[in-house]
């Protein structure tokens, strides 16, 4: 179900405790999502123009027009046409371009000044919004046109630190010491990260080398991560770059979550299902964007979701609603 604001009172007035230094403290569940242009989002919500969006073909508003997909996604929108906000979700996000976008999940959380667009943390923040008794931060970063060879290279890969792995830590350091001032509900949680997703690729498919090295940068990223923000088993999922006809790449993606130091705490998600007709889109000579098409968002935030609950929930970490 998706809360209203009487059961948000509700939610933080009887919110999940821990006891930090002998104090009981509600707790707030954050995961970091992390990648490029398809984390940041290009699914289309409501733009049909004939000739730059296909005539609105596979937007969210049409999709939803499917009695099939209605049913598994239709709880986006209310009977007056209005978009949920799902109000014990929260997202953090600061585009490469423009402000800061933070508010309830809901639609509008991309990379372009408007809410005509979404990512995958729509409907991966409400699988994990249906999931935990406790309210969830999604803290989103990611840039387009960036590969993990350099942009994001880690510091155990050696070389220059890339400065998106730099700049996504900045980011989610900065989400955490603001958290309470944009979100007053949640002033004085605990702020507990519980999960890493990890949703790029298709630039290191046009770096020399970086294919051959992806598996293992990616798991260098996730060691170093774990290490610098103190959480040693921390549970992650990496979502195929379905889009993508690459066998090495997804090969590469796949080896890192089989990495023997990650068992119990790995996911790889495969999304090459996903993907839909260019002429059933709206962006047909969009694929490095899945056409921009609203139902392959949805199901990539959906598997997303659900594979990282799996994760956790096998590891023994959940507080289930």
């Amino acid at each position: 179900m998706h809360f209203c604001l009487t059961a948000l009172a509700l939610l933080l007035a009887c919110p999940p405790l821990r006891s930090v230094g002998g104090q009981d403290k509600p707790v707030l569940k954050v995961f970091l999502l992390a990648g490029q242009s398809n984390m940041e989002g290009q699914a289309v919500v409501d733009l049909d123009h004939e000739d730059h969006y296909n005539g609105g073909r596979g937007i969210l508003t049409r999709v939803l027009e499917d009695p099939g997909i209605a049913r598994e996604f239709g709880h986006w929108r209310g009977a007056d046409g209005s978009w949920t906000k799902r109000n014990d979700v929260f997202v953090w996000y600061q585009p490469a371009r423009g402000p800061l976008k933070a508010g309830p999940l809901s639609i509008g959380y991309a990379g372009y000044e408007d809410l005509h667009h979404f990512g995958p943390e729509m409907e991966l923040g409400w699988e994990l919004g249906e999931h935990f008794k406790e309210p969830v931060l999604l803290i989103k970063t990611a840039w387009g046109g960036k590969s993990l060879m350099k942009d994001f290279r880690p510091p155990s890969s050696g070389g220059e630190v890339g400065p998106y792995y730099k700049q996504m830590l900045a980011e989610y350091a900065a989400a955490l010491a603001g958290f309470e001032k944009r979100f007053p509900d949640l002033a004085g949680y605990e702020a507990q990260l519980s999960g890493f997703v990890w949703f790029q690729g298709w630039n290191d498919m046009f770096v020399e080398g970086a294919l051959k090295s992806y598996s293992d940068n990616l798991v260098n990223m996730v060691r170093d991560l774990s290490d610098h923000l103190s959480k040693p088993r921390l549970p992650f999922v990496v979502g195929q770059t379905g889009n993508a006809n690459n066998e090495e790449l997804w090969t590469a993606q796949e080896k890192a979550t089989k990495w023997s130091g990650f068992a119990g705490r790995a996911r790889y998600v495969p999304t090459r299902s996903f993907l839909r007709k260019p002429e059933d889109s709206p962006n047909t000579g969009h694929g490095h964007h899945w056409f921009g098409n609203a139902e392959s968002y949805l199901r990539i935030g959906k598997a997303l979701g659900q594979a990282m609950i799996e994760v956790i929930d096998e590891g023994g970490a959940t507080d289930k609603k």
